[in-house]
């Protein structure tokens, strides 16, 4: 059974591995560097520690098998991380769920994130799930201190009512 909650402080250092291992997962094929990887553990274990508040945990079996964050409480997904040995099994769908599910009770009609443009994986999965592609770039990511593809995504969650000229049919 999935279970979906609030992370505590506690959890920082637990979610900090999953989403370094989820992520190293998706970015195997891209030729990462020591270096990278490094920066990659640093910002991961600075944001679990200073933002554990924004982050939604999955578990399963009284084990912690992904989280998301929405680091400003707003609409938009900015981590999703579902540790590698527990992906394909629905605790990435039951976590969107819930965070959707949060952000419609903030008062926001959509869902936005952004993504590294190769993680097809990720790509995929909110594809599959409804989201459609609203912007493609490349810009610098301080937080990896690199240039990097991405693209954003996007999905409708409440029909919004467009006004507009003309005949009210």
């Amino acid at each position: 059974m999935i279970f979906i909650r609030s992370a505590k402080e506690s959890d920082a250092s637990l979610l900090a591995a999953i989403g370094l291992r989820a992520w190293a997962n998706a970015t195997s094929t891209l030729g990462v560097t020591d270096e990278l990887s490094e920066n990659a553990r640093a910002a991961f274990g600075n944001f679990t520690h200073s933002s554990w508040r924004a982050i939604t945990v999955a578990e399963t079996d009284d084990t912690i098998a992904g989280w998301a964050a929405r680091e400003h409480f707003d609409e938009v997904i900015t981590d999703f991380w579902i540790d590698p040995p527990y992906q394909r099994q629905g605790i990435g769908t039951a976590l969107l769920v819930e965070i959707e599910r949060r952000i419609v009770e903030r008062g926001f009609s959509a869902a936005r994130l952004e993504s590294h443009a190769q993680n097809n994986q990720a790509v995929s999965f909110f594809r599959k799930h409804g989201y459609s592609v609203s912007w493609f770039s490349m810009r610098y990511s301080e937080k990896l201190d690199r240039d990097v593809q991405s693209m954003g995504l996007e999905r409708q969650l409440v029909d919004v009512e467009i006004g507009g000229y003309g005949f009210g049919f």
